[in-house]
């Protein structure tokens, strides 16, 4: 059995943040972090078309906060706002009793987030694209914003083969054992005809050197 470990969750409280931060007691916390799931499961899903990264919510007392890093904030905000006016609609219905603000955070270099470049493969191979061509161009791509290095892996009925099997491409450096390396880790799975394909991707954007603050400005913990 294969010893593996998320590069994200090897690095929280080093050098990456928690995407959830907020206090809670015994009676709330399994609670709150229902609904963080919900939530995050809603938003990605039905705008999954707008390339969002992540999803970090802050919670204090009544208050909700939902930060979504997207690659396209112009189209997620809508005319006059209106688009964020229909999410916060729809994270009112699940948390009810909360006071909603949402805010869209662009992310400016989309080429180098792992998330929407593995989804963006999902996509290609969705459209009956060559697994081959899709990964080479998607670290091609990658690697002309500036990343140190890229890794890409697709498993599943590559091409309609009967037998699933895993295929991997890698360009540059990938130090996954050094916890100062800023490893950024995403993956995604593309539906085709012949059945479900994931995508996983990582990306080195170099070493993070000295404490870096991972404090949240409203001093809540992050949880």
């Amino acid at each position: 059995m294969g010893q593996k470990v998320d590069p994200n969750g090897l690095r929280r409280g080093v050098n990456k943040n928690w995407e959830s931060h907020w206090y809670a007691d015994k009676k709330t916390f399994a609670d709150n972090i229902a609904e963080d799931n919900k939530i995050r499961t809603f938003l990605k899903k039905k705008f999954y078309k707008n390339r969002i990264s992540k999803i970090e919510i802050e919670r204090a007392a009544d208050r909700l906060k939902v930060n979504i890093h997207t690659a396209q904030p112009a189209v997620l905000i809508g005319k006059a706002g209106a688009g964020v006016e229909e999410i916060k609609k729809s994270v009112a219905k699940i948390c009810p009793t909360k006071q909603i603000s949402i805010n869209i955070i662009e992310v400016k270099r989309a080429d180098a987030d792992a998330t929407l470049l593995a989804e963006w493969i999902a996509e290609q191979l969705e459209a009956r694209g060559s697994f081959r061509r899709c990964m080479k161009q998607a670290i091609a791509r990658a690697m002309k914003s500036g990343v140190k290095g890229v890794k890409t892996s697709v498993s599943g009925r590559l091409d309609g083969a009967e037998i699933a099997r895993s295929e991997m491409y890698k360009e540059g450096s990938i130090p996954l054992q050094k916890i100062r390396a800023d490893i950024d880790y995403g993956f995604a799975t593309a539906h085709t005809m012949y059945g479900a394909i994931g995508v996983k991707c990582w990306i080195y954007k170099g070493d993070i050197l000295g404490q870096k603050n991972l404090t949240n400005e409203g001093g809540n913990a992050q949880c």
